[in-house]
Formats: structure tokens, sequence, C-alpha cells
């Protein structure tokens, strides 16, 4: 059974962390979710970038952590999946990962771009849901990264 983190500045006033849970047990109804955080700064990529990588180590290997701190959302950034220390990290490309990316002395990036790791229907304002939450389910699944 995986675990996949989360770690967003959603809070807990809507349903958007629940919602990316439901993408994720929609895709694998096994996979065990961990919040690491929902309360962080609004738009504070540096500090979403802090939390994740003061959380990581203390997961064991082949956790999926997906982070959501996007001020970006709707532009043209990238999605990133990184592949570091027996541990995949899904975030936008917004520096969410460097902490944990110059920490690691090894590590391999891919672009989410296939669309058979997203939902069908890709909005432009919760690429959580859309891309992030769905590609981090199947990568849970095995699929390859």
């Amino acid at each position: 059974m995986t675990l996949i983190t989360l770690t967003t500045d959603f809070g807990w006033r809507d349903n958007f962390a629940g919602v990316m849970k439901g993408v994720i047990l929609g895709i694998n109804p096994k996979a065990r979710i961990v919040d690491l955080s929902h309360d962080l700064p609004p738009h504070d990529a540096a500090q979403g970038a802090f939390s994740l990588f003061s959380a990581y180590r203390y997961f064991p290997e082949g956790t999926i952590h997906l982070a959501v701190v996007d001020p970006g959302v709707g532009s043209d950034r990238a999605v990133l999946a990184a592949k570091a220390s027996g541990q995949i990290f899904i975030a936008p490309d917004n520096g969410l990962l460097s902490y944990v990316l110059d920490k690691e002395p090894s590590f391999e990036t891919r672009q989410i771009t296939n669309p058979a790791l997203a939902l069908e229907s890709v909005s432009r304002t919760f690429h959580g849901r859309d891309i992030m939450a769905p590609a981090a389910a199947h990568l849970s699944l095995g699929f390859p990264f």
C-alpha cells in the first residue's frame, strides 16, 4: 500500500483538499493519504518547500509527496515529478521542490505531460485535482516514472 502525502495552502474552509483525496482514492482505493499541511501561507512556495523538506525524510521509501502551493496556476508553468531518495515528489515548477533537490545528491525529474496521468477534463485553475492528484494515484499503482 503506497503512502501519498499532501501539502497545500488550501486551508480547511473549502473542499479542495478533500476533492484531491477523492480523485486519488477514485483511481487507487487502497492508497493511504497523509495530510502534512493545508494551512501554509497562501501562495508562499518557499514556506511550502521548507515544510516538504522538513517532513519527507521521515517517510518510508516509495512514498509519493504531492505539494500544491501554486501562485502560477493557469500560467504556462510546468507540473513536475521528481524521484529522489527512493521517493517521488509531484509539484508545480515554482520552487516547491528546491530544498529537497538541493539536499539530494542524485535525482531524476520529469515534466508531467502524459494525458493518461490526468483527468479527462483539465481546468486552468485546479491542476492539483486535474493533473497532480491523478498522477500521484497512477504512480502509486505502479505507472512507470
